[in-house]
């Protein structure tokens, strides 16, 4: 599996829930469609036939750190050779709610799984394919439970208790430092119109907007 050789563009949304990624990806989709692009919209785990099966199992199903990991990447080898892939080398945008730094922060740092073995998963699955742009909407976690409310049913991940999710930030923090060029922190606790304006001066300062 080779990085594509199109000039698509490749932007993941990451954060825990409640942060508010799926506004502003409908808003970066409107931005980009409007300029011209032809523009993927997708999320992990998740974006073909068989991830959905996977991120069923993978949300509802018990099962260890390294069962749920060996899940969560199996689903990103298909939507990679399925999706994320084709629509890159045809110069699409795809913007993805999710990829490989939710695992590293969710399975790594929230579990405290083996971060070496995620990192040799990492590379055996997406053989060096890496978002251009990580938009990290970065939420405290107290404050993301009181958006979400009582919404609905959580599931195994919702489900965790807040020092969960404070271990889950540490662990976007750690990937943002180790891939500073493509990541840009939002802070996610502004009003949605203040947010939106960081998410596109991030874009328009790397030439995507």
């Amino acid at each position: 599996m080779n990085k594509p050789t199109g000039h698509g563009i490749f932007i993941t949304f990451e954060g825990i829930d409640g942060a508010g990624k799926s506004s502003h990806i409908e808003r970066t989709a409107q931005a980009l469609a409007a300029a011209g692009r032809e523009v993927v919209r997708t999320r992990e785990p998740g974006g073909t036939a068989l991830a959905e099966t996977l991120r069923s199992l993978v949300l509802n199903d018990p099962m260890d750190a390294l069962t749920e990991s060996l899940l969560i990447f199996a689903a990103r080898r298909d939507h990679l050779a399925q999706v994320i892939l084709p629509a890159l080398q045809r110069g699409a945008a795809v913007l993805c709610d999710r990829f490989t730094d939710s695992t590293f922060a969710y399975q790594g740092y929230g579990r405290g799984f083996d971060l070496e073995v995620l990192q040799h998963l990492e590379q055996w699955v997406q053989q060096g394919t890496q978002p251009d742009v990580t938009l990290w909407f970065d939420l405290p976690a107290e404050q993301a439970a009181k958006r979400l409310g009582p919404v609905r049913v959580p599931d195994r991940f919702e489900s965790e208790p807040q020092g969960f999710f404070e271990l889950v930030a540490k662990g976007y923090a750690a990937r943002m430092q180790q891939f500073p060029q493509r990541f840009a922190r939002i802070d996610a606790s502004l009003s949605i119109e203040a947010v939106a304006e960081q998410v596109q001066q991030a874009l328009c300062s790397r030439g995507i907007l």
